[in-house]
């Protein structure tokens, strides 16, 4: 099996401006399967559809679009592909310190940073926020550089004053800080993302890693926060959430196919984790949906 690691992103200010704007027409930013980092901010629009979002050691299912804020060298898995169903994606990247020094630190401007530093764990914001601030997003494409940067400080600061979100990953997470020290853990992400359908043995991952069990089981949790056990059942249940949203498949052919091959042991890791049932999950996406 060839472990990919986390790819190292190198990223260009769009021409005239000091950070960079990106739009997508639904399915064109194909990068789902590609795990990177960068040390830029990005902030991140999808236009309904939906899919699934990791970032760092946080996994998750999102429906009708999604507004993410990820802080600098953070690892994530992009957000769409050609079955997401988005209308468009929004990217804009910009360097912690983009505005400088002495304009970050101005009264007015100093919740940017605080913006940024929450941003480490990684940021989901809500439906009503994610509305408004979509917009405006998408309006920048049509602004010049200066338009398009005073837009942009104005929708950080909303971004900061909202109490309408949530931050992915636990406080402490580590994953963004050690960068250098990221290989191994990067190379157990994405064999887990290549192989949650099947068992996957603690051994044959901390092979992968060069450690020993008791000495991986350590690191994966001084890492992440999380056992690795718990981080694939969640990878797992995410996925059947995915398809509990897409396919009409019955929930135990969901069990299956998302990795479990106990439908008991899917039931309670799937409450576990979403907090009710599979199947009061499906009915109650489908009455938002009507």
């Amino acid at each position: 099996m060839k472990n990919v690691r986390a790819s190292f992103e190198v990223i260009e200010p769009s021409f005239g401006s000091s950070f960079t704007y990106v739009t997508f027409d639904q399915n064109s930013n194909l990068r789902s399967h590609v795990w990177h980092y960068h040390p830029e901010v990005e902030l991140v629009y999808v236009n309904g559809g939906s899919g699934k979002r990791q970032i760092g050691s946080h996994i998750s299912y999102y429906a009708d679009g999604d507004l993410i804020l990820i802080g600098s060298n953070l690892p994530h898995c992009g957000f769409t592909d050609d079955t997401t169903g988005n209308k468009k994606e929004t990217v804009i990247q910009m360097k912690p310190d983009f505005l400088g020094d002495t304009f970050m630190g101005l009264p007015e401007t100093k919740s940017i940073s605080a913006l940024f530093e929450k941003a480490r764990g990684g940021i989901a914001f809500g439906p009503d926020v994610r509305y408004l601030v979509g917009e405006r997003m998408e309006e920048m494409a049509n602004m010049d550089p200066f338009e398009r940067l005073i837009t942009l400080i104005s929708v950080l600061h909303d971004l900061e004053q909202t109490e309408d979100y949530k931050v992915l990953n636990a406080e402490g997470f580590a994953l963004e800080t050690h960068v250098q020290d990221n290989d191994r853990i990067n190379m157990v992400f994405n064999f887990v993302k290549d192989n949650f359908r099947e068992t996957i043995a603690l051994d044959e991952v901390a092979e992968i890693a060069s450690m020993t069990v008791p000495s991986f089981c350590r690191y994966f949790k001084k890492m992440t926060r999380k056992t690795f056990v718990q981080f694939v059942n969640e990878y797992r249940v995410v996925h059947a959430c995915k398809l509990l949203a897409e396919k009409p498949i019955t929930i135990s052919e969901v069990c299956y196919e998302s990795g479990f091959n106990n439908f008991s042991h899917f039931n309670k890791s799937f409450k576990e984790v979403t907090g009710k049932s599979a199947s009061q999950y499906r009915t109650e996406l489908k009455a938002h949906l009507i």
